[in-house]
C-alpha cells in the first residue's frame, strides 16, 4: 500500500482521538536467538514518508534510509526491547507486550491514540487498537515496523561478532537451514532462545547422550 493510503487510514482514527497518533510494532517474534525489539513512532497530520511501507516489503538499504527519514520527520520515536531472558521467562507473546510497553514509556510524549500491530491491545491512558496487519495498513505502524527491524538487525549483527560460529549477520536468528546446521553443530549460544522447541529439542538431545 502506498504511504498516501497508510496515511488516510491513520487519518480515520486521528478524527476520532486527535492529531498526533502513534503506531507500534515489533520484531523478533520468531527467532531462535536475539531479543524482541518494539518501536513507536508518533505521528502528526500531513506528514510525508516517502517509500515508507511494510518493513518486510523493503530492502535493507530502503530500511536504512527510511529510519533517517522517520526520525527526522516523526514527533517521537522510540524503541524497546525484551530480552532471551524475558522471552524464555515470560513466553514470546508477553515478552513481545513487554517490548512494547518499554517503547511507549520511552517516547517521550503522551500521543492521543495508539494503533498496536497484531491482535493485542496494550493498556494505555489514552485510546489503543489493535490493527491485523497494521504494518500493511498504517502510516505510523508501517514507520515502527521499519524502526523495529533496523534496530534488531543491528543489534543481531553486533551480536554476530560475540558469537561468530552461528551467522546471526545473515539471518538474524531465524531458523534457516544454515542457522540449524549451526545449532547442530555448535549447540545453542547465550542469546539462543531455550524456550523455542528448536532449541530445547537440541538441548534435551544433548542432555540424553551426556546422561
Amino acid at each position: 500500500m502506498a504511504p498516501r493510503r497508510l496515511a488516510r487510514f491513520d487519518d480515520e482514527y486521528r478524527a476520532r482521538w486527535g492529531d498526533l497518533l502513534a503506531g507500534i510494532d515489533e520484531a523478533g517474534r520468531g527467532p531462535l536467538a536475539g531479543p524482541v525489539v518494539a518501536a513507536c513512532v508518533a505521528l502528526r497530520t500531513g506528514v510525508k514518508l516517502r517509500g515508507v511501507r511494510d518493513s518486510k516489503e523493503m530492502t535493507a538499504e530502503e530500511r536504512d534510509d527510511a529510519v533517517v527519514l522517520i526520525r527526522a520527520k516523526a514527533a517521537a520515536v522510540a524503541v524497546g526491547v525484551a530480552s532471551v531472558a524475558e522471552v524464555d521467562a515470560f513466553n514470546i507473546r508477553m515478552a513481545t507486550l513487554l517490548a512494547m510497553r518499554r517503547s511507549i514509556e520511552a517516547l517521550g510524549l503522551t500521543p492521543e491514540g495508539l494503533l498496536v500491530d497484531g491482535k493485542d491491545t496494550i493498556w494505555t491512558e489514552v485510546p489503543c487498537e489493535a490493527v491485523v496487519d497494521g504494518d500493511a495498513r498504517s502510516l505510523a505502524v508501517a514507520a515502527a515496523s521499519v524502526v523495529a527491524k533496523v534496530t534488531r538487525d543491528a543489534l543481531m549483527r553486533e551480536d554476530d561478532a560475540r558469537y561468530p560460529l552461528y551467522g546471526f549477520a545473515q539471518h538474524k536468528g531465524y531458523g534457516t537451514p544454515e542457522h540449524l546446521e549451526a545449532l547442530r553443530l555448535h549447540g545453542p549460544c547465550e542469546i539462543h532462545r531455550k524456550s523455542f522447541r528448536p532449541v530445547w529439542e537440541l538441548l534435551f538431545v544433548q542432555e540424553a547422550l551426556a546422561f
